[in-house]
């Protein structure tokens, strides 16, 4: 792909990329990419070529999309079983980047880039602000992490390459992040969206109305975060707020993102294939149906993923979206099948727990889940902050509104659970990823 620039304020044209290739062209274009690119994994990558021999399948046998479902998975042990350069396709004199996800048990996951990789990953996160309205002339803050984390960096160089002003200020000083968007003229913010209803709260302290200032976007992600927490945002911040999807073993930010509908997260199918399987058989499952995400890099030299089971819950979004992109979309994605907890026999996401707090007037979008066994039961309370208003009430209205809370959640999760009423600013705030679940039961 070629993009087509001009010095009109949009300077960037999204015509020019391949979100709007006819259907048969993009499959097309699919097809012998992932032809391509089974071939390089198959030639370089010995735990690729252990896989498929196992399976019986080899790069000459894929002659259609539909034969992608007889390839095997990838799953983050993968990666770690392979730590650190196991799964690297080309020799590291070709790696110009190395990135790293947190590892939470053992060795973190090891993700490289040859130059071109960069290049596909700029290209991608050019469309990505493109789709949301960002062009020429905004004034992007960047408040992803740098570091071993592909957040920032993803950000940063996409932004870049669109012809936007780039402030790299990271993560964290919530104080300075307020100054630098109140002084430079701010106009879109990237980060979590726990954080930036951090940044309103504190601007609000500090006298700073957010609402008041150039910010017009923000484009969040990192974090699965529900609609009501959307309509938080928007109304707090005066802001259209946008939902970036991608990981790190993929190629980080810049999988998909919503366009200005926000009915849906385009993926950028040239370079991603798209495929949602049933999680308990692993059986491919049609457009619209519900199920896990799984990738397939298309484009990716360095470090070919093939099948990877992300474990994020979505379904594809079969019909077309007034955007005119042809490229197809994923419904938001609100949870993992890993962040799913079982209280008593029940399913809980903290999605739905989000949900049926905020669908309640009075309180406010910072909660936390704590786990705990008590005689051998697992116990679930859902501490929760409320507004000043509420929580200044007489106790009879406390009562009250803390019973409105429970049959809410009861309504949502099916269970009882503990609900308490907390003071505004009682919940640790998360410069990154917000913690929401607090599993005690593993430390007992």
């Amino acid at each position: 792909m070629t993009e087509q620039w001009n010095d009109s304020p949009g300077g960037f044209h999204p015509a020019s990329t391949p979100d709007y290739l006819p259907a048969a062209q993009l499959r097309d274009l699919q097809l012998r990419r992932l032809q391509g690119v089974l071939r390089l994994a198959h030639d370089n990558v010995e735990p690729y070529r252990a896989k498929l021999a196992e399976a019986g399948i080899g790069p000459d046998d894929v002659k259609s999309l539909d034969d992608v479902a007889r390839l095997p998975f990838t799953v983050k042990e993968d990666l770690r079983d392979a730590y650190p350069f196991g799964l690297f396709a080309r020799p590291i004199g070709e790696v110009v980047r190395l990135h790293a996800s947190s590892g939470t048990t053992g060795k973190p996951t090891v993700v490289a880039y040859t130059q071109e990789d960069l290049k596909v990953w700029s290209e991608v996160m050019v469309r990505s602000f493109a789709a949301c309205g960002c062009h020429r002339g905004d004034v992007i803050q960047n408040a992803y992490g740098y570091g071993l984390f592909t957040g920032g960096l993803g950000a940063h160089y996409g932004a870049e390459a669109l012809g936007a002003t780039v402030i790299p200020i990271s993560g964290g000083n919530t104080e300075r992040q307020i100054m630098v968007m109140k002084d430079f003229g701010v106009t879109v913010i990237c980060c979590t969206p726990s954080y930036l209803l951090h940044i309103i709260e504190r601007a609000s302290e500090m006298g700073v109305d957010i609402r008041e200032l150039p910010l017009k976007a923000g484009v969040f992600g990192a974090e699965p975060w529900s609609e009501p927490m959307r309509v938080r945002i928007e109304a707090a911040g005066n802001i259209k707020a946008y939902d970036i999807y991608g990981l790190s073993e993929i190629i980080g930010p810049g999988v998909g993102i919503e366009c200005e509908y926000q009915a849906g997260l385009h993926i950028f199918e040239d370079h991603f294939l798209v495929e949602i399987i049933d999680p308990e058989t692993g059986d491919p499952l049609p457009d619209g149906q519900e199920g896990e995400l799984v990738l397939t890099t298309l484009s990716k030299r360095a470090m070919p993923m093939i099948r990877y089971r992300t474990r994020d819950i979505t379904q594809v979004v079969p019909s077309p979206c007034p955007c005119g992109r042809t490229i197809r979309r994923i419904k938001r994605i609100t949870r993992r099948s890993d962040d799913m907890f079982i209280i008593r026999g029940v399913n809980v996401f903290p999605s739905q727990v989000e949900t049926a707090l905020l669908a309640v007037e009075g309180t406010l979008p910072h909660y936390q889940i704590v786990l705990t066994r008590e005689h051998d039961l697992d116990q679930m309370e859902v501490q929760v902050e409320v507004t000043p208003e509420v929580f200044s009430d007489e106790v009879r209205g406390l009562e009250q509104f803390r019973a409105q809370l429970s049959h809410a959640l009861e309504n949502t999760l099916g269970l009882r659970c503990k609900v308490s009423l907390v003071e505004p600013n009682t919940i640790e705030r998360s410069m990154g990823k917000a913690k929401r679940v607090m599993d005690k039961r593993k430390l007992e």
